[in-house]
């Protein structure tokens, strides 16, 4: 099924809940969900929340809109931007932040975020640690394995000098990297 297929058919399934609904509070939020639906496609971002919901399904890691080296080039970047996207996540130096931004007084800031890996990190190994596809000796190698796979796996586990890893490939913005999984000694 198509995303537009999709997006309609949940349009017509909440519609017809907001009429059967009796409370008025009840009503007016299934009548936001609808129109988030049609922001979606209005705004043209129907492919987006198509990619986005198949970064769910894949178990892909916590969507970043952006990557920066340094702090300074996200500030600038976020100072520079005509309508800062409220809620959504950033890479500064390889660690999450999320934009907040307050449109009635400009207000415009970077929070670490680093419970958005931790807690992705958790989920996927609650149950342990998986095989690593691959193993290192140095970080360099890894890296220079990482940007030669033609398609880059959404997340995948390796081992550099012992300890484990998570590669990642960021589909938005084209970023392939690693992390490291803390307290995880090889098996």
């Amino acid at each position: 099924m198509s995303i537009v297929d999709l997006c309609l058919d949940v349009e017509g399934l909440l519609g017809q809940l907001q009429e059967d609904e009796v409370s008025p509070e009840r009503k007016e939020k299934l009548l936001a969900a609808i129109d988030a639906i049609r922001f979606i496609a209005a705004s043209g971002q129907s492919y987006d929340f198509e990619d986005y919901r198949k970064s769910l399904d894949a178990n892909a890691p916590p969507l970043v809109i952006a990557s920066f080296e340094t702090r300074d080039e996200a500030e600038a970047w976020l100072k520079a931007h005509p309508r800062p996207p409220l809620g959504a996540q950033v890479l500064v130096a390889n660690e999450y932040h999320r934009i907040i931004y307050v449109r009635e007084t400009q207000v415009r800031k970077l929070l670490p975020n680093p419970g958005a890996l931790e807690h992705y990190l958790e989920d996927m190994t609650r149950e342990g640690l998986p095989a690593p596809v691959a193993t290192f000796t140095r970080r360099e190698d890894a890296e220079a394995w990482l940007d030669s796979q033609p398609e880059p796996p959404s997340q995948v586990f390796i081992l550099i000098a012992g300890e484990y890893h998570l590669a990642v490939y960021h589909h938005r913005i084209r970023l392939r990297t690693l992390y490291p999984v803390r307290g995880t000694p090889a098996p």
